[in-house]
């Protein structure tokens, strides 16, 4: 969650950092400050740039106040409605630089980031300005960084103290509360000579406050829409954009590639909204309601893919939601998967007028077109075009003389197999033909749960049986130590299916088994499937065949619905694996590639990609230096989704200069993928090659 000016001055202060007195005014309320005038009035909002858009005054007077007051909450800045405005004292200052703390991705790391300017123009500061210090998450800050950035910024020796505190503290505080970024623009030299924080920004991860309540008080809800407050309270995920067609969809990745599908065809999306794996009679209303009540919204689009979510019971909702009466505003239904034909005919026996009933995405676009009103083509957002791909021939022959390496017979530990998501995923596992063999579950040693054994730890079952993988059904806050224990009881393979890990957490785990023999699928992904032999996840079987392609995804939705097409087509997996849709995971596209490069068993490679840091560039790096020979197809999905919105993954965010879609293409076109618009071109293009 990105805090406004405000609320980042107040975890400053309170983790012990010098910031400016201030007070913050709503619309109608009168100023009223216990530090003298010339006060500065400062729009809060969440979007950047608001100095050269206005949003900062100097009122000298309690007259200039009240109407700088006025003209700032008649603002909009880059589309946001000033709300809030902070007032402080007009601070003397002798110098403006820049200081910060983020997490970064690519690096998995902290940057310890100082700048000799500050202000308003830090992005286009010459690079030999700026000094960069890495830290490991597991690591302190080291004296020798510190003094590096103080020697850096070219501060007098007098303020050596002081700047290694402020330092210390706001590197504290990010390690504290699992935040994603603590900048400090402009940091200041004051007339007085002290150091100040004159102006903050802050994130915190939103899975750590959802474990931590007390940081509520830090949601500014004058920031968001009434939509957002609505799908917020409901547990949906819900985003504005700027089209027409009202989207509801189950899953980040299938959200997105809808949103790309739509656009492609000249039916904007107005929104981003994700059922997720919920879709109760009240997740339903609210969605709905919302869609509804949009002015913008002239028609709704309910894409679902049923994995392990029915297609039956979002129809069961769907009809309660709307009271058995006919929808406000014409909706086009999509059903594929699990009980996709007992939920289109439950809506179909209901007999509503203004439900159109769709069983793919062919008639479903065409069902929104025939809706369509007007000529509104031009609100459509053009796609990115494909890039040729250049077909790399390799001189060598392939070997095809190292299977995957996952057991035939692999052995299976479930941890936290007394939950109910443990026990329901266990029992469906075993149904499939997996081999479970115990559950872990502290405090539950010595109980059996499914006609399997219970142990406290890890440790006591692996020195019980042999056992080949783990998979983690346990909450978030203990996920990250979950897998620890298993690779430190020697298992090759943990699936962490676990939602909400905070990336801080999950990077130091991974940072601990780097070196370690363990694969770590995850986390936030639906685990990996050998069709046929076994299946260590959550991913609906009933789709999957066993035959010659490898499906690597980051979405569990795209991973089922491109599953269910080759299926459909007679074209079997040999191997299918989700590697999560989190900043940080374990096992990435490229370690799967290397480890079915010479599997006999597979003859061609499907990358379902997103939008947001580096994994696929990095797989046509690996490709193009290897000489890879098994032929590669390609998908992106969020093509078309706007930058800086966050889209239910936490890995599906637009950061500067790196995870565009531009690079993507490029990097696997580049590689010799042959990259794919949409899902309904991958079974006849890979039928061709095969």
């Amino acid at each position: 969650m990105k805090l406004n000016e405000h609320n980042s001055k107040q975890v400053f202060r309170d983790a012990g950092l010098p910031v400016p007195q201030g007070i913050l005014v709503r619309p109608g309320q009168e100023p009223v400050a216990d530090f003298p005038l010339p006060w500065m009035l400062k729009a809060q909002v969440l979007a950047g740039g608001r100095g050269k858009a206005g949003g900062i005054l100097m009122a000298k007077t309690a007259d200039q106040a009240r109407i700088g007051l006025q003209s700032l909450f008649d603002l909009s800045i880059k589309g946001e409605a000033v709300r809030l405005v902070r007032i402080e004292p007009n601070i003397a200052v002798t110098r403006e630089m820049y200081l910060s703390v983020s997490l970064h991705r690519q690096h998995r790391c902290l940057c310890v980031t100082a700048g000799r300017r500050g202000g308003v123009d830090i992005e286009s500061c010459p690079p030999d300005s700026l000094l960069i210090e890495q830290v490991l998450p597991d690591t302190d800050l080291q004296p020798f960084q510190i003094r590096n950035l103080f020697f850096h910024l070219q501060l007098p020796w007098n303020l050596m103290k002081p700047f290694a505190t402020m330092l210390d503290r706001l590197f504290t505080c990010c390690l504290r509360h699992r935040l994603l970024l603590a900048e400090i623009n402009p940091l200041v030299v004051l007339e007085g000579g002290q150091l100040m924080a004159l102006d903050g920004k802050v994130e915190i991860d939103d899975h750590w406050m959802s474990m931590h309540p007390e940081l509520e008080r830090f949601l500014e809800p004058a920031h968001l829409s009434a939509e957002e407050i609505r799908t917020r309270d409901a547990g949906l995920s819900y985003h504005s954009l700027d089209g027409f067609v009202g989207l509801m969809v189950n899953g980040a990745g299938l959200a997105m590639a809808s949103m790309d599908i739509l656009s492609a065809s000249g039916l904007a999306a107005a929104n981003f909204l994700d059922l997720g794996g919920g879709a109760d009679e009240n997740a339903m209303r609210t969605a709905l309601d919302i869609l509804f009540d949009d002015p913008r919204v002239s028609m709704l689009f309910v894409n679902i893919f049923g994995g392990i979510l029915s297609c039956h019971t979002v129809a069961e909702s769907m009809l309660k939601a709307l009271d058995a009466r006919p929808p406000r505003k014409p909706i086009v239904v999509r059903f594929a998967g699990n009980s996709a034909h007992q939920g289109l005919g439950l809506l179909r026996q209901a007999g509503l007028p203004g439900l159109h009933l769709c069983p793919d995405l062919a008639s479903a676009t065409k069902a929104l077109h025939s809706l369509k009103a007007g000529q509104m083509a031009g609100m459509a957002k053009t796609m990115e075009p494909v890039p040729p791909s250049r077909r790399f021939h390799h001189p060598n022959p392939r070997r095809t003389d190292t299977p995957f390496p996952l057991p035939d017979d692999c052995r299976i530990l479930v941890q936290g197999l007394t939950g109910k998501q443990g026990q329901l995923h266990c029992r469906l596992m075993q149904g499939y033909g997996s081999r479970v063999v115990a559950g872990v579950t502290p405090g539950k040693g010595g109980a059996e749960v499914l006609g399997l054994p219970v142990f406290d730890t890890v440790r006591e079952a692996s020195s019980s049986m042999p056992i080949d993988a783990s998979i983690i059904f346990v909450p978030a806050a203990q996920s990250p130590d979950a897998v620890l224990e298993a690779a430190a009881a020697g298992i090759g393979w943990v699936v962490c299916i676990t939602d909400g890990i905070p990336q801080l957490d999950m990077l130091r785990t991974l940072l601990r088994l780097q070196d370690s023999p363990t694969r770590v699928i995850g986390p936030n992904c639906p685990g990996l499937i050998v069709p046929g032999k076994t299946k260590i996840g959550i991913m609906p079987g009933s789709i999957f065949t066993p035959g010659p392609v490898a499906v690597f995804s980051r979405s569990g939705t795209l991973t089922y619905e491109c599953v269910d097409r080759l299926t459909r087509a007679g074209i079997g997996q040999s191997v299918c694996v989700g590697i999560g849709g989190d900043p940080f995971v374990g096992t990435s596209f490229t370690d799967l590639c290397r480890l079915i490069r010479h599997d006999p068993s597979t003859k061609a490679v499907v990358i379902l990609g997103e939008i947001g840091g580096q994994a696929e560039e990095d797989l046509g790096e690996y490709m193009v230096r290897t000489g890879f020979e098994l032929p590669v197809f390609g998908f992106i999905a969020g093509r078309t989704a706007p930058p800086g919105k966050r889209l239910g993954h936490a890995g599906a965010i637009l950061a500067k200069g790196e995870g565009g879609i531009e690079a993507k293409l490029k990097a696997m076109a580049d590689a010799g993928f042959q990259l794919l618009d949409n899902l309904d071109q991958v079974a006849e293009a890979v039928a061709r090659v095969l």
